[in-house]
């Protein structure tokens, strides 16, 4: 009795070996694939001042909001004092600023990090703005996309800005 429980441990955990080598070795990497492709059209779109694409990029009704650091909101309350350290925008007034800046723009990605699970993803990297190659802000930034019929799409923004000597 005690072999035939051996012969059908052995037996059962080789067939369960088999199937997980069946099963795909990263199943949502084609959707980190296509997400990458939104992080990178951004970039670009950016580089273009091409409004327009970073208007597409977006769901509508999305989220969109910066938190400044502490020492940046002291220099710029020091002319508005007024000015509050979150600051709530949208993603229809960063298209607009991008299709009309009379600078070159750009943003720099680093550590850029991707989950999902097919229907939902986030976006967590480290970033610097740059006007003619001057860094104006940097800080952390995170997207939260869904998957929709026309492809991923951005639902929610989210970033620190620490405020640049050259800002």
């Amino acid at each position: 009795m005690r072999s035939l429980f051996s012969v059908l441990f052995v037996a059962l955990s080789f067939t369960a070996a088999v199937r997980a080598s069946d099963a795909p070795a990263d199943a949502h990497a084609a959707d980190r694939a296509q997400i990458q492709r939104v992080v990178d059209g951004f970039k670009a779109a950016i580089i273009a001042k091409d409004g327009k694409a970073v208007r597409g990029m977006f769901l509508p009704g999305g989220s969109w909001l910066m938190a400044m650091d502490k020492a940046g909101l002291a220099k710029v309350r020091a002319k508005h004092p007024e000015a509050k350290q979150l600051v709530p925008g949208s993603y229809e007034e960063f298209a607009g600023f991008v299709g009309s800046a009379p600078k070159p723009i750009e943003e720099v990605f680093s550590n850029v990090r991707i989950q999902t699970d097919g229907i939902v993803g986030t976006v967590y990297f480290d970033y610097r703005f740059e006007v003619e190659g001057k860094a104006t802000n940097h800080g952390a930034e995170t997207w939260q996309l869904v998957h929709t019929d026309e492809g991923w799409k951005i639902s929610a923004m989210l970033y620190s800005a620490i405020m640049d000597d050259n800002g």
